[in-house]
């Protein structure tokens, strides 16, 4: 399943996420970084919605209340409720 998120206080404006129930199977971010939205994906391919919750949640970017990977935690965990629904 594919899931579009439109990020909120970042520089990357979507990202896609592709879920295998509660797996990360692919990320792709528009906008942003180079090196991280290349990194991040990689990084993260694999893991849980929950585990990227752990690793991700919180983190802050520039003085900014969130971050492109606090924004992927967010994406994740709305996709797999779009999931279930």
């Amino acid at each position: 399943m594919s899931y579009l998120y439109k990020t909120r206080g970042t520089c990357s404006t979507m990202i896609e996420v592709e879920l295998d129930g509660e797996i990360v199977k692919n990320v792709k971010f528009t906008g942003g970084c180079n090196g991280n939205l290349q990194a991040i994906p990689k990084l993260v391919q694999g893991l849980s919605v929950s585990q990227i919750e752990e690793k991700l949640s919180g983190i802050s970017c520039s003085g900014r209340p969130t971050s492109c990977g606090d924004q992927l935690a967010k994406a994740c965990r709305a996709a797999y409720e779009a999931a279930l629904s």
